[in-house]
């Protein structure tokens, strides 16, 4: 049995890694709730413990980029609610959670209440932007349900009376937190939906905790502010708080105070939008004005075109005109005539043998000024010439290299001695130099 070459032994990391697959395709992300045992924050940053309830209990794991968003402070014996991963860690075999998300576990239960509804609404499409209604740009009352002695409708109220303070307000009072406080908020929309008394509704309260926020995730406030035809802006908690009041409302503001500069335009704007509309009313008025004038002028200029005056001016013009053209006209002629005559007159006056004769004795003079001018020019090129030569001469000249410190040895024969193989000890030699010859004798010969 153990021989069968068909089985396939497993190795233990592949037992594992294969459990751990299984795991992981299989049941994906949870949500747990459980008592926290045995808890370490190791010095990597990552949190290892136990969730167990009364029966059982399992190994998690959270590393420390999840366990930075986390805002409780987890310990031993503190019910929490997590959302994690299934996973096995193949060294030891250990079945185990990867904790993405942990949560206090009351906290926990109303976000996944909320999630719930938020999706059922969602579902049903009371978030989409084409129910969505405009803010009003302008506004002379403004609604507010909030509760009367809450900071929320001071802060409304003292950023109305900074920015407009001739904005209307009326308050809907109502509980924001506890028991009964969703009915009270509800009734108090629909309370401002049928008095039809106000341009903008702000419905929402301070900061708080998840569960001081509940009653702007209740579905009755929802399905209120959803069934209201008065343009409502949800302005609950900070910004950092989302209320599903938030997703329903036309416009959401991050806090009650923004709430209220959405709607109240500055008095300072709205003065300068006002002068900025006369100055624009003032041009439009300027180029209607200029326009018609113009159009008048056209018209008069026309109707003056028209006229039989006009016609008999117009008429007068032309003759003249054709005058001038024709006193021109002759003018031209006779000057063409006058000019022709002269022309000529100068070629009868070049064309006699006196300028021929005069033309040709200019030209025999430049000739033999230029013949002069050559010769001479010749004559320094020559002399130039013969003196480059002389130098060259020179330079090669046995006079020039004598003159240069140099000496030039003959013997008895007058012949040059180049090599001291021609020469002995006792030998008489003529050594001629710059200025003159010297004799000496010689008494010993080097050779190289």
């Amino acid at each position: 049995m153990f021989n069968n070459p068909k089985q396939h032994i497993l190795q233990v990391s592949e037992l594992t890694k294969k459990v751990r697959y299984i795991l992981e395709s299989e049941l994906s992300v949870v949500w747990l709730c459980g008592e926290i045992s045995n808890f370490i924050a190791a010095s990597s940053g990552h949190w290892y413990l136990s969730l167990k309830d009364a029966k059982s209990q399992v190994r998690c794991a959270m590393f420390k980029g999840n366990n930075r968003s986390v805002r409780i402070k987890p310990a031993n014996g503190k019910q929490v609610l997590v959302k994690a991963r299934v996973s096995l860690y193949e060294p030891r075999g250990d079945f185990q959670l990867i904790i993405e998300q942990m949560q206090d576990a009351g906290e926990g239960v109303l976000q996944q209440k909320y999630e719930q509804l938020k999706a059922q609404l969602q579902a049903e499409g009371l978030f989409e932007q084409r129910y969505k209604q405009p803010i009003p740009e302008y506004v002379q009352t403004i609604g507010v349900v909030t509760s009367p002695t809450g900071a929320a409708v001071h802060d409304i109220l003292q950023v109305l009376k900074r920015r407009n303070p001739g904005i209307k307000v009326i308050i809907y009072p109502t509980l924001v937190q506890g028991e009964g406080s969703s009915e009270q908020i509800a009734d108090a929309i629909y309370t401002a939906y049928e008095r039809d008394e106000v341009d903008a509704l702000i419905v929402g309260r301070g900061g708080g905790s998840l569960e001081d926020l509940w009653s702007f995730n209740e579905e009755v406030v929802v399905r209120a502010i959803f069934d209201c035809d008065i343009p409502i802006i949800s302005a609950v908690g900070h910004e950092v708080d989302t209320s599903l009041s938030d997703y329903v409302a036309d416009m959401r503001a991050p806090t009650p105070s923004a709430a209220a500069e959405l709607l109240s335009k500055d008095t300072s704007v709205q003065r300068r939008q006002i002068q900025t509309m006369q100055q624009r009313l003032q041009l439009t008025a300027q180029s209607v004005v200029h326009r018609y004038r113009h159009r008048q002028q056209q018209l008069l200029q026309r109707l003056s075109l028209l006229s039989p005056i006009a016609q008999l001016r117009l008429q007068q013009q032309k003759s003249d005109d054709l005058h001038i053209r024709l006193v021109n006209l002759i003018k031209d002629r006779q000057q063409q005539r006058a000019n022709t005559q002269q022309m000529l007159a100068q070629r009868l006056l070049f064309a006699t043998p006196a300028r021929h004769f005069a033309l040709h004795a200019n030209h025999l003079d430049d000739l033999s000024a230029r013949l002069k001018s050559a010769l001479f020019n010749s004559k320094d090129n020559k002399q130039m010439r013969l003196s480059m030569l002389a130098q060259n001469l020179n330079l090669v000249s046995p006079l020039a290299t004598i003159g240069r410190g140099y000496s030039i040895s003959r013997d008895q024969q007058g012949q040059i001695v180049r090599r001291t193989d021609q020469v002995n000890a006792g030998d008489i030699l003529n050594v001629q130099v710059e200025d003159g010859h010297i004799v000496t004798e010689v008494k010993n010969k080097i050779s190289d």
